[in-house]
């Protein structure tokens, strides 16, 4: 039986060294955080894992948005799956608009009259949605009719994502290294709405079974599969199952504040996936309980430096 380690923190100490504290420690949330920086590293340094990020909670309001497309471009991630709010805040962010830090002391009744909304206490003035829905009508009058009229939400996104001219865009990125953004929800998002209002008077029919084509795809074209998800939703379950066509997936890594005492899939252990197949049951899995803002960073910068070193 192993001992529990103490951990040792040092003047200078790196990220990547402490976090291997922790994962020396082996238990409790610094062990779980340590062991999933050890299976990112094992996924990203793996030429034969095609690695699907799942995004779900404002994760680029809340300061991902870097990380993510560094990520994609650098070749780490090979298939993002995301909600549609996700995208809508990457492309008012490559619009100029920011996100500013609040409160979540807010006077949201203030707010309102300010025209400004509150994501936790995360701030965005509703300006930016406006600058939104001219420039998606500019970029969907740029498409041609015919392709209009059967269009998957993936291609609309990767057309999104050439006209971005913003280099730390996750939208622009992806486009650039060919690497597809599913949103298999993207309905459920301002841009969606502002889809449909288009759609009333000019020719669109987003069809979802194209995307899952999309991801099927992916799925059957990999030798070995990795997953990190963020949060839970739409994203995790789309990823998940679509994988049960080739028994599970080999590597998984969650990152959750939701609880598993519900039933719901957003804080379902990765153990339970076994059980449907998901997860295959040699798989190498870990959920780390944490706001990914806080986790995935840490995780993220420990295993680039892992590789640095083995490389």
């Amino acid at each position: 039986m192993k001992h529990v380690k103490q951990m040792h923190i040092r003047p200078g100490i790196s990220v990547g060294e402490l976090v291997q504290e922790m994962n020396e420690c082996g238990v409790l949330g610094a062990g779980k955080l340590g062991k999933a920086a050890e299976l990112v590293a094992e996924m990203f340094g793996d030429s034969d894992c095609t690695v699907f990020l799942t995004l779900a909670g404002p994760l680029v309001p809340g300061g991902l948005r870097k990380i993510i497309s560094d990520l994609i471009g650098r070749g780490y991630v090979d298939v993002v799956v995301t909600t549609g709010a996700n995208m809508v805040h990457d492309i008012v962010e490559a619009l100029g608009h920011k996100h500013s830090q609040g409160t979540f002391l807010a006077e949201d009744k203030r707010l309102k009259a300010e025209n400004i909304g509150r994501i936790g206490d995360i701030y965005i003035e509703q300006e930016a949605f406006k600058h939104l829905e001219k420039w998606i009508y500019q970029i969907l009058e740029g498409i041609p009719e015919e392709k209009r009229e059967r269009i998957s939400g993936a291609e609309l996104l990767l057309e999104f994502g050439k006209k971005i001219q913003d280099s730390e865009s996750i939208l622009a990125t992806a486009a650039r290294k060919n690497v597809p953004i599913i949103c298999p929800a993207f309905i459920d998002s301002i841009a969606g709405f502002h889809l449909w209002i288009f759609g009333q008077d000019k020719r669109l029919r987003i069809d979802p079974l194209l995307d899952t084509s999309v991801l099927m795809d992916k799925v059957f074209e990999a030798k070995k599969v990795g997953i990190i998800i963020l949060g839970g939703g739409c994203p995790k379950h789309f990823t998940l199952f679509a994988n049960t066509f080739r028994e599970g997936v080999d590597y998984a890594v969650q990152i959750t504040m939701d609880r598993p005492e519900p039933g719901g899939l957003s804080g379902a252990p990765l153990e339970e996936a076994i059980s449907w197949g998901k997860v295959k049951p040699e798989g190498k899995m870990v959920t780390v309980i944490c706001d990914a803002t806080i986790a995935f960073p840490l995780i993220v910068a420990a295993a680039l430096e892992k590789l640095e070193k083995v490389h």
